[in-house]
């Protein structure tokens, strides 16, 4: 019963920087956990980032080298994934996804199928 819409992608160089931004709409009341994914076409979605409600805990890809950072302003209804020192292997589609917070969440929040709710993407393409 959320509505999620991604935005913030774009054509950028290697070592550049980019802000996603996932704005939320709807039953917006609830306590949402939310979570960032990217997928290559042809390739399985990856997870990226997760961010509790409170915004107390978060997690990330390992492959990502401490590059990007998760965020959200509840206030807002949004969701932030803070991408720095871009590289070409960074190049996909972004998904934000939600789910209601549950105790199932912790330990899960990597999976695709932890999440109820999905964006339509934002594409970040970095260039070599």
């Amino acid at each position: 019963q959320v509505q999620l819409v991604e935005s913030g992608g774009g054509l950028v160089q290697t070592g550049d920087s980019l802000r996603l931004s996932c704005a939320a709409s709807g039953r917006t009341f609830s306590n949402y956990a939310m979570g960032w994914f990217r997928q290559v076409s042809g390739k399985e979605r990856e997870f990226v980032a997760a961010i509790t409600w409170s915004g107390r805990q978060t997690d990330y890809a390992d492959s990502l080298e401490g590059r990007f950072t998760i965020s959200r302003d509840n206030a807002k209804n949004t969701v932030y994934l803070q991408m720095n020192s871009l590289k070409p292997e960074d190049t996909a589609v972004y998904y934000c996804a939600a789910v209601v917070e549950s105790p199932a969440y912790y330990g899960t929040h990597y999976s695709t199928q932890a999440y109820d709710y999905w964006g339509q993407g934002t594409q970040v393409t970095v260039s070599s």
